[in-house]
């Protein structure tokens, strides 16, 4: 706070820097301030507090601190100097714990300030608001000396929100990217001028790779807490740990005597009957762990959907057919925001703990690009353009997959694959950095305490055979089946919630599944527990020391080699496990149907992966007993002899899961890189992509969308898939509009219309922009105007310039024409005219317009004939025309 006790009008001045860089920033701007206050003579005095102790100094004249240039004599190197001495000479010893450090930043930001000062003659960071304003100064930059009104200047001093976007609106790529290439060639050229802006340019480069490594970490880091969190309290529905209740199951028997055949049955671990009623045998015993195991659940849920609902809407879902829109330039606010991010890491802890039938998988890839778009606002050249925060969000999706898999490479391809729309080279390596940062994160973290990055790491020895590929291609039938038919029952689902009452009882819905969920996954032992164990479970390959149910053999320890263990006869605990698993299946394959959609956090990749595991096991288990009893068929007799390990039950649940899932998401090659890391095997590589592209083939052969696609045109996203081919014969005149008997294109003159004019049109019309052409009779085309920037120009200009009124002529050309004297002043916008729209001509085919949009982003492109406009097509128009030519609801299309 600066106080001028001798001034007529007294001044405050805001810093607008944060408290802790107080001491670096506020002395070096008072040496320069100073020098200011001197070049004039009104100020007799004034007095600066600093770190408690009042300094007085002599000083003279008015003050006026803006954006634009002070008037005045430009300050020397001597002056501030001479100025640095003087404010020295009064600080003391005690003031600093060290004056080398001092003297250090003074040094270095009295050469900023200088150099600030000569080059562009403007203060940083600094606004005075004068009570009232001193003679012969207007309050806005618009004006000039003693009232003088000068014509505002948009190219000098851009207006806050012109060049920004509406919510739910599509972004102007190519200006985005014009924009910053122009960005980047002024940061080049100053660069050569100074070592400070050599600094500049350097920081400026490295920007990029520094917020992927913050990406990285952050993101690392909320994957890592959510995993502890949601293994501690999914084990909290079964029981609590004596020794500490903020330990998990496995995590409280570690340090157990037990034997190994009972370590999940440790004295330090209580279930709740046995907490309650000292004991946890018998039927009272099991019907009070089922009560506690359901009202956990509701609970988990209930609280998930309450804070979703009251805080942050956007939280619920997987969040990646709403990535894939925003990446492909669409505007949803607050979608990536911080009370997003805050309520979708808590909530998914949640909802992944109530065991409902989801996944953490597809939520962490919204995480991380809430962590990505937040982030962003710490640099300016992300913060300002929406398509280089885009290139960041593509990263930060990357790193989200890494961070769910433990599959760096995976998460890049999968970023390339299914989420991103627009990534270039530069992209590529910054998301692989970004993935490798985060998996990193997650590795020093060892969440599961196993040192691997997931829960479900595997490794198989035995190798395939080339017959096996024959149960590899079914399974991978079964994933297209499930998938399609996952895809229609899912999507007429959500349709009926959209459209129905039950969309209104969100709540309700949600404990009614959970309800559901519960009573029927206690009995069974494979749906009791979480989904990621359960994966785990089936993906292991059976030992000598695994109790699992799916390992209890008949084991022959004659025919034992080493730890290689053959072929055997399944035992009681396999028959049992197989019904069970059938069991899970069936209630995995129709529980999820309705649980995906719903509103808490719900991912889809482990729940397919379920369904697929288990349908694998079963197929995997049934091929080892029929080489087992069979083994001198034909099939089987020149590859698994009697007594050998030919089959591997756990990789025919690894191929069935990477078959759902490619079924459902039709994912291929990223899908088969992120089961590879899975399972550190490069010799399984072959059946995972048999399975993946036939779940493909055959889905696609039943419907062309995978659930990503399906989801986002059930809510009317913009998103044009740059998949899908156009092979109509139709014109772009058929499409555009004006149509026959519609109304006139509503256009602007460039030079000709009042700022009432303007102001109808754009209060009766609701169009995002509007051409600006020659005149009404000829229709030549000038150029594109936003009406967002049109807004925001017009509504600057009433305030901040003199003697603009509703008759002001507003001009869109350099030269506009003369005016008698008595006339308003001009209202001149030439610098919120885009004067390159993209054009195509009446008779331009479809096929090459879809490709346009499809190519450069655009959002909308203006049709002519022989130059002069005849109408508009927009992202809307062309979504809406192949929704009609495929025999769909145009009308589904939202919004552009």
């Amino acid at each position: 706070m600066l106080s001028c006790p001798s001034s007529s009008h007294p001044c405050h001045i805001h810093l607008g820097y944060p408290s802790a860089l107080f001491e670096v920033l506020y002395i070096p701007f008072l040496l320069s301030l100073s020098h200011l206050l001197a070049s004039n003579g009104k100020i007799s005095s004034w007095q600066v507090l600093d770190l408690g102790k009042r300094h007085h100094l002599d000083a003279g004249g008015d003050l006026l601190c803006s954006e634009q240039s002070f008037p005045g004599a430009t300050p020397y190197p001597g002056d501030l100097l001479k100025l640095g001495r003087v404010f020295l000479a009064q600080i003391t010893w005690e003031d600093h714990l060290s004056s080398f450090l001092f003297l250090l930043k003074s040094l270095v930001f009295l050469l900023y300030e200088f150099w600030f000062f000569i080059k562009r003659g403007k203060t940083k960071k600094c606004s005075i608001f004068p009570f009232p304003p001193p003679p012969g100064f207007s309050s806005y930059n618009g004006g000039g000396m003693n009232g003088t009104s000068t014509m505002m200047d948009f190219l000098e001093e851009p207006l806050p929100g012109v060049g920004t976007y509406e919510d739910f609106n599509t972004i102007d790529w190519v200006r985005e990217k014009s924009r910053d290439r122009d960005r980047h060639r002024e940061i080049t050229s100053r660069s050569k001028e100074s070592t400070w802006a050599l600094l500049h340019s350097v920081s400026d480069a490295f920007s990029g790779w520094l917020l992927m490594l913050l990406i990285g970490l952050l993101a690392g880091s909320l994957a890592g807490l959510i995993d502890i969190s949601a293994h501690w309290m999914t084990d909290l529905k079964e029981g609590v740990c004596l020794a500490g209740f903020w330990f998990n199951h496995e995590h409280c028997c570690w340090k157990s005597n037990t034997t190994f055949t009972d370590r999940d049955k440790c004295p330090e671990w209580k279930s709740w009957s046995q907490l309650i009623l000292g004991h946890g045998e018998g039927a009272f015993a099991y019907i009070l762990n089922y009560l506690m195991y359901v009202i956990w659940a509701l609970m988990f849920s209930l609280l998930a959907v309450l804070l979703v609902k009251g805080f942050a809407p956007y939280a619920c879902g997987s969040g990646i057919p709403e990535i894939k829109t925003i990446l492909s330039g669409f505007i949803i606010r607050g979608y990536l925001g911080k009370w997003t991010l805050v309520i979708k890491t808590i909530t998914l802890v949640l909802a992944v703990s109530s065991g409902l039938s989801l996944g953490k998988e597809g939520p962490l890839v919204h995480v991380a690009c809430c962590c990505g778009n937040i982030l962003c606002h710490l640099f300016t050249k992300y913060r300002k353009n929406e398509a280089k925060r885009r290139e960041v969000l593509s990263a930060a999706a990357a790193a989200g997959v890494s961070v769910a898999f433990g599959a760096p490479i995976g998460g890049v391809l999968f970023s390339l694959e299914e989420v991103s729309y627009y990534f270039p080279l530069k992209t590529l390596w910054r998301s692989f950095f970004a993935a490798l940062v985060a998996a990193f994160t997650l590795r020093s973290i060892n969440p599961f305490g196993n040192s691997r990055l997931v829960l479900f790491y595997v490794e198989f020895h035995m190798p395939w055979h080339l017959l096996e590929l024959v149960p590899f291609i079914l399974l991978g039938i079964f994933g297209g089946l499930w998938g399609a038919f996952f895809i229609r029952s899912n999507i007429a689902w959500c349709r009926r919630r959209k459209t129905t009452r039950l969309g209104k009882y969100p709540v309700l819905e949600v404990l009614v599944v959970t309800a559901i969920t519960a009573i029927l996954a206690f009995p069974n032992e494979y749906t009791r527990m979480s989904t990621s164990e359960l994966i785990s479970e089936l993906f292991n390959d059976c030992g000598i020391l695994d109790s699992s149910k799916l390992c209890e053999y008949v084991n022959d320890f004659n025919s034992t080699k080493g730890d290689d263990l053959p072929d055997r006869a399944a035992g009681p605990g396999v028959y049992t496990a197989m019904w069970q698993l059938a069991l899970a299946l069936i209630m995995k394959v129709f529980i999820t149907i309705f649980t995906f959609g719903m509103k808490v956090p719900s991912g889809l990749f482990i729940p397919s992966m379920a369904v697929g595991a288990i349908a694998g096991r079963l197929l995997g288990v049934a091929v080892e007993q029929l080489a087992f009893y069979h083994h001198d068929w034909p099939i089987f007799s020149g590859w698994c002899s009697q007594g050998a390990d030919c089959i591997t039950p756990g990789l025919y649940a690894m191929v069935g899961a990477a078959a759902c899932l490619g079924g459902v998401t039709r994912m291929t090659v990223s899908l088969v890189v992120i089961m590879f890391e899975l399972t550190g095997g490069l010799e399984y590589i072959v059946p995972l992509m048999a399975a993946a592209m036939t779940s493909k083939w055959v889905a696609d052969a039943i419907g062309r969308e995978g659930i990503y696609d399906a989801h986002i045109r059930l809510n009317g996203y913009p998103f044009l898939e740059a998949k899908e081919e156009f092979s109509h014969k139709t014109r772009a005149m058929d499409v555009m509009r004006p149509r026959k008997n519609d109304p006139p294109l509503t256009v602007i003159t460039q030079d000709s219309m009042s700022v009432e004019d303007v102001e109808t049109i754009v209060s009766s019309t609701t169009y995002s922009g509007y051409p600006v052409v020659v005149s009404r009779t000829s229709q030549r085309l000038v150029g594109f105007v936003l009406r967002r920037d049109l807004i925001i120009s017009i509504e600057n200009a009433r305030k901040k310039q003199d003697g603009i009124v509703s008759t002001s002529v507003i001009c869109f050309t350099d030269y506009c024409p003369p005016l008698p004297p008595s006339s308003p002043s001009v209202l001149k916008l030439r610098s919120i005219l885009d004067l390159s729209p993209f054009t195509v001509t009446d008779e331009t085919p479809m096929e090459i317009v879809v490709d346009i949009f499809r190519k450069l982003g655009l959002r909308q492109c203006l049709v002519t004939h022989n130059g002069k406009l005849l109408g508009i097509i927009t992202k809307k128009d062309v979504l809406k025309h192949i929704a009609q030519m495929a025999n769909q609801d145009p009308d589904s299309i939202l919004f552009n």
